[in-house]
């Protein structure tokens, strides 16, 4: 990782099973690889997040998958990877279970289009100027 590695990020996945820690750690990557500038962060006592001018993502691994929530609810998504909050007001999600690729490049082009939105001011405020 970066000089931007939390310790509260690295204390989370070492709780996880190997499974889970195997997909944090690569979602972690691929979070780094969009923007070698967004910052690791704890929020909700444990929760990772990746915030750059607001939160970009974050990480919330359950009894069975792992949750990528993605804020921002205006990016499209022309690869359909996004499976779980399709009607949300804020965020979106991709549920990854045990097995299951991750589509890279995808997900980067998302992550991007968060970070490009929320250094224009984040997506509510372009929605409210009609951009």
């Amino acid at each position: 990782m970066t000089d931007r590695a939390h310790p509260g990020v690295d204390a989370y996945l070492a709780t996880l099973p190997d499974w889970q820690r195997e997909i944090c750690t690569e979602l972690r990557g691929i979070i780094c690889e969009a923007d070698s500038a967004i910052d690791e962060t704890i929020k909700r006592s444990v929760q990772p997040y990746f915030v750059l001018s607001g939160n970009v993502c974050a990480l919330l691994a359950t009894k069975d998958h792992v949750n990528l929530f993605l804020y921002d609810p205006t990016v499209p998504d022309p690869n359909g990877i996004i499976n779980q909050g399709h009607g949300n007001a804020t965020a979106r999600a991709i549920q990854i279970y045990q097995g299951d690729p991750i589509e890279r490049g995808p997900l980067i082009e998302m992550l991007r289009a968060i970070v490009a939105n929320n250094r224009a001011g984040g997506w509510r405020r372009l929605n409210s100027t009609g951009n």
